[in-house]
């Protein structure tokens, strides 16, 4: 017996509302709970890099380590609503005049709802579900949880996950230990993790953590910046 369009459309039709609810609840429940595993660590794991990750609370991480990747990755991250529209715009501009090296415009939100829901890529699909999942995270968690996870799953290292195995595997410490300075030489090497080494620093490094730290603390006196500084995620 034929199968009819209708029982076709009913039946996707329902996969998606469950598939809908199912991601909607995930969502909802990593505002309190941290996320299994991310495709990310488990690319690089099934690639032999290894697997080093502790996720810790906000309150365990230094205030230097939360500056630090501000001042680096997304200065406007406390104000903006999970996009930086000025970098969009300047980002499209470069790529238009397809100079070499395109201005990156991803922001501490946008590159959580990569790591933690997506996989890595530069398809539209992949671009649309990220600024679905930015929105969602936005609307649902809020800042602190954001960049409570981004500083748990974020690569730091050639398969070192977050601040806590980063301090570790680089400093022999506790991430609520870092200094000024480590914090930033952490942070210079998350736009490709893998090829700028952190300890003993590359040559990259040497030269990006400076800036980064002046960067700090030109930042660091913001009403906004200062919250998010001396608060703790609430759960």
């Amino acid at each position: 017996m034929a199968v009819s369009l209708q029982s076709i459309f009913t039946t996707l039709k329902k996969l998606f509302y469950v598939i809908f609810i199912g991601q909607l609840a995930y969502i909802i429940l990593l505002r309190w709970i941290d996320p299994p595993i991310t495709l990310t660590q488990l690319t690089n794991w099934a690639e032999g890099n290894g697997l080093k990750r502790d996720y810790i609370s906000y309150a365990e991480m230094s205030p230097n380590i939360k500056l630090a990747v501000m001042a680096s990755e997304d200065q406007l991250f406390p104000n903006h609503n999970g996009f930086d529209v000025e970098s969009i715009k300047k980002a499209l501009k470069e790529k238009d005049k397809k100079r070499k090296r395109v201005r990156g415009a991803s922001t501490i939100s946008q590159q959580v709802a990569k790591n933690v829901f997506l996989w890595q890529g530069r398809s539209w699909v992949r671009k649309g579900l990220e600024v679905y999942f930015t929105f969602m995270i936005e609307l649902i968690w809020g800042k602190e949880r954001i960049l409570e996870v981004y500083l748990n799953v974020a690569e730091m290292g050639k398969g070192i996950f977050g601040v806590e195995a980063a301090a570790k595997s680089y400093f022999k410490k506790q991430a609520i230990k870092l200094t000024r300075a480590e914090a930033a030489m952490i942070a210079a090497c998350l736009p490709s993790p893998k090829r700028y080494r952190v300890q003993p620093p590359s040559n990259y490094i040497s030269r990006r953590y400076p800036q980064i730290m002046v960067q700090m603390n030109n930042i660091e006196p913001d009403e906004d910046i200062q919250k998010l500084l001396q608060t703790s995620a609430k759960r």
